[in-house]
């Protein structure tokens, strides 16, 4: 069977093009719109097989001459019963699910042409594609790269300017605009098991060394687990700090009133699930203290980009300060939180990479960051596509996807 494609700017026109091409009996299989207009696939009746041809010219009506008429095609309105028989025919039934298949192989075999195409074109964005989706980069993400990339650069130069994008999106925090420099109340909220205490201990013994116990504050939410009042009252025991249970809005609102003179006061919040409904409960306690509670986002290097999507969305509720990736040192790679990061566009303050107090925290440098997140892979992976893989998937990804909240520039 000889399918042939047309393309235009309008309907009328694609139409057209098919009845010059292959006669007013032709038969449309599909038309869709696409990039800069119309596209059509068609066949010619000589062309069929003699069942689909036998189908094709027994009640065509109306319905049929207006296939290519020059007119633009107006949805059929068959009666009922003449539709009823036509859905019993077994004939009708076959040629309908041929067509369907014919019109998947034919759409797979376009997709490779346009891969092989764009692949003699611009060769190293198959090296480009392969080593982001590796690191652990959003298909998303990588669909965005690969669409604004400047035509002509070299191989070498595909991943430095990759590598520079990167950069220029993944928005950090100077140690000028530290959170402990500048002060203020700052609740740190995120998951089960993220490390929200321990970083909350971390962060306070920072602001201890610069300015001293006395000039701040630790304040606890989590009154859900066993015993995790009293983690964080050990802390504050041996860093000298204050720590201060809160029950309700109320209590906090009192509290931070009573608080105002410290430089640094931290919230250490419940953890739970993403899922949980308490979220909401938990951010508007937050949100009803009549002071400003600047929110940090917890995020485990260890998640999965679609748990990692779904923790912001269900925590960025009325607005987040910033996040804070933590537990870098057991994650195999940091691409899919640093893609989280840079999609959502938020702010990191800071990055932990184990238990130790307060060693383990440090402030983001970019140029690390990226370097280990594009560092090569040692070792194939059973979690890794090969080369014909990732090229399938490009082709087949090719007609969009957009990325949240996200401008690469």
């Amino acid at each position: 069977m000889n399918v042939r494609k047309f393309s235009a700017g309008t309907s009328r026109q694609a139409l057209h093009l098919v009845r010059q091409g292959l006669g007013p009996d032709a038969l449309i299989l599909s038309n869709r719109a696409v990039e800069g207009g119309v596209e059509i696939l068609a066949v010619a009746p000589g062309d069929l097989p003699p069942h689909a041809a036998t189908a094709q010219a027994a009640p065509r009506g109306r319905q049929g001459k207006a296939a290519v008429s020059g007119r633009d095609p107006q949805p059929a309105t068959p009666a009922p019963a003449a539709a009823a028989a036509v859905a019993e025919d077994p004939v009708s039934r076959s040629l309908a699910r041929e067509i369907k298949s014919m019109r998947g192989l034919i759409e797979q075999q376009l997709v490779y042409q346009a891969w092989d195409t764009a692949q003699r074109r611009e060769p190293g964005k198959a090296r480009v594609l392969r080593d982001m989706l590796h690191a652990g980069f959003s298909a998303a993400l990588v669909r965005q790269f690969l669409a604004k990339m400047p035509p002509g650069l070299g191989e070498e130069r595909k991943l430095g300017w990759v590598k520079a994008v990167l950069e220029r999106n993944l928005r950090t925090v100077a140690a000028a605009d530290e959170m402990v420099e500048r002060g203020g109340v700052y609740a740190l909220v995120g998951p089960t098991g993220v490390g929200k205490t321990t970083t909350v201990a971390k962060i306070a013994a920072r602001c201890v060394v610069r300015y001293g116990a006395d000039r701040i504050a630790l304040l606890t939410t989590d009154g859900y687990r066993i015993g995790a009042h009293e983690q964080l009252r050990i802390y504050g025991k041996l860093l000298g700090v204050r720590v201060i249970a809160i029950k309700d809005a109320s209590d906090l609102q009192f509290v931070l009133d009573d608080l105002r003179g410290k430089h640094l006061v931290l919230i250490d919040t419940v953890g739970m699930s993403q899922r949980d409904e308490m979220v909401v409960e938990q951010l508007a306690l937050l949100s009803a203290s009549g002071t400003q509670v600047q929110r940090l986002l917890l995020l485990n290097a260890t998640g999965n980009g679609e748990t990692l999507d779904d923790v912001v969305r269900a925590y960025r509720g009325g607005g987040v300060h910033g996040c804070i990736i933590t537990k870098t040192d057991e994650a195999m790679g940091i691409a899919t939180t640093l893609d989280i990061v840079i999609r959502h566009r938020l702010s990191l303050h800071y990055v932990t990479d184990g238990q130790r107090v307060p060693e383990d925290l440090h402030l983001p440098d970019r140029e690390h960051l990226l370097e280990r997140a594009l560092r090569p892979v040692a070792a194939p992976s059973v979690h890794h596509l090969d080369a014909a893989e990732c090229q399938l998937m490009l082709a087949t990804a090719s007609a969009g996807g957009t990325v949240v909240g996200a401008s690469l520039g």
